[in-house]
C-alpha cells in the first residue's frame, strides 16, 4: 500500500504552530520504521505543488513545471473520450476583487447544481469555440476544453491559487495570451448575466471567471496506484489551523495506523508526505524480527519531518 497525503505541512506562521502543538503518535511510529527515499520538488513558487509532482511520478508520467496532464486524466474519469488531444481543466471559479489584488475563492464554496453548472458552460461555449476550442462537461465544477495550443501550456494548479493573488499565478507564456483574452470575455459576459443576477439575489457568490490547469495529451498510467488522501486539502487552503489539526488526528487514527499495522506485519508500505515546498516518499521492506525490534525504539521527529516539506 501507498499513502500519499497532500497539504501534510504548512509554510503559514499559524498553521506551523498548530503543526508543532499536534501529537500524531501512529505517523511517529509509523515513520521510525520507514526510511526516506525519493523527495521531489523545490520551493512553493513551483506550478506544480509537491503532490501532484508525487502523483505524476508514482504513474510514471513526464512533464515541465505546470504541464503535467491532470485535465485529460480527470476528463477519462468523468467518462469523455479523450483520444489523442491534448485537454485544459477549466474550473469554474469566483474571482473576489479586493483593495489591493484579486483572489481566487474555493470553487466548491460556490456551490454548483449540475443543472445550473451545465447553463453556465453553455452561456460560456460560444467564446470558446469561436476560438477553435472544444469544451465538455465532466462535472459541476470541472469543465474541460480540447486544443491543439494546450499542448505543453504551463498553468498553475488550483491548488497553488485558491484564497492567494490570481496575478501571482498567471504564467507568461506566448501561449497563455490567448487564455487572458478568454477569461476576460468570460468576466464581461458574466458581469451581468441572468444566471448571475440570480445567484446574487439568494445570496451565493457569482461564477465571474474559470481557471485552466492541467495541460496537456494523455499520458498512460504505468505505474502504481497510491491512495491519496484529500482530507487536509480543504482546511489548509481555509487557512483553518483547527479544522486542520482535526483532520490530522483524525488521518493519524485511521489510514496512518492502517499503514502502520500493515508495517508492523512486515508487509511492505510506502507514504509520501507533501507539503508547499517538497514530496518526500518512504518505504520499508519485508525486515526481520529483529529488525522489528531494533526500530521501535527510535523515534522519528515527527515535526522536523513536516516542517520540511
Amino acid at each position: 500500500m501507498h499513502l500519499l497525503i497532500p497539504f501534510a505541512s504548512t509554510l503559514s506562521e499559524a498553521g506551523m504552530q498548530a503543526m508543532r502543538d499536534l501529537a500524531l503518535p501512529q505517523l511517529s511510529r509509523l515513520l521510525a520504521r520507514l526510511q526516506p527515499a525519493q523527495a521531489l520538488g523545490s520551493d512553493e513558487y513551483t506550478l506544480n505543488p509537491p503532490h501532484e509532482r508525487a502523483l505524476a511520478a508514482s504513474w510514471g508520467w513526464h512533464g515541465d513545471d505546470g504541464a503535467l496532464p491532470f485535465a485529460a486524466a480527470h476528463a477519462a474519469a468523468d467518462g469523455l473520450a479523450t483520444g489523442s488531444f491534448a485537454w485544459g481543466e477549466l474550473t469554474p471559479v469566483h474571482w473576489h476583487v479586493g483593495r489591493d489584488h484579486v483572489s481566487l475563492a474555493d470553487p466548491q464554496d460556490l456551490h454548483l447544481a449540475e443543472a445550473e453548472s451545465h447553463e453556465y458552460l453553455e452561456a460560456i461555449r460560444p467564446l470558446f469555440e469561436s476560438e477553435g476550442w472544444a469544451v465538455a462537461w465532466g462535472a459541476p465544477t470541472r469543465w474541460y476544453a480540447a486544443h491543439d495550443s494546450l499542448d505543453g501550456l504551463p498553468c498553475a494548479s488550483l491548488d497553488r491559487v485558491v484564497g492567494r493573488n490570481v496575478d501571482l499565478w498567471l504564467h507568461a507564456h506566448p501561449q497563455a495570451r490567448l487564455v487572458r483574452r478568454l477569461q476576460n470575455e468570460v468576466q464581461m459576459l458574466l458581469y451581468t448575466h441572468p444566471l448571475n443576477e440570480r445567484r446574487e439575489s439568494r445570496g451565493e457568490l457569482p461564477l465571474n471567471s474559470f481557471w485552466l490547469s492541467g495541460c496537456g495529451r494523455p499520458q498512460p498510467v504505468s505505474g502504481g496506484e497510491p491512495v491519496v488522501d484529500e482530507g487536509l486539502r480543504a482546511p489548509a487552503l481555509a487557512e483553518d489551523w483547527a479544522a486542520w489539526s482535526e483532520a490530522w488526528r483524525a488521518l493519524d487514527a485511521g489510514p496512518v495506523a492502517r499503514l502502520l499495522a500493515q508495517a508492523q506485519r512486515g508487509e511492505p508500505v510506502e507514504l509520501t508526505l507533501c507539503g508547499e515546498r517538497r514530496a518526500q516518499r518512504y518505504s520499508a521492506g519485508r525486515v526481520s524480527a529483529w529488525q522489528r525490534l531494533t526500530q521501535s525504539w527510535r523515534k522519528a521527529p515527527v515535526h522536523d519531518v513536516l516542517e520540511a516539506l
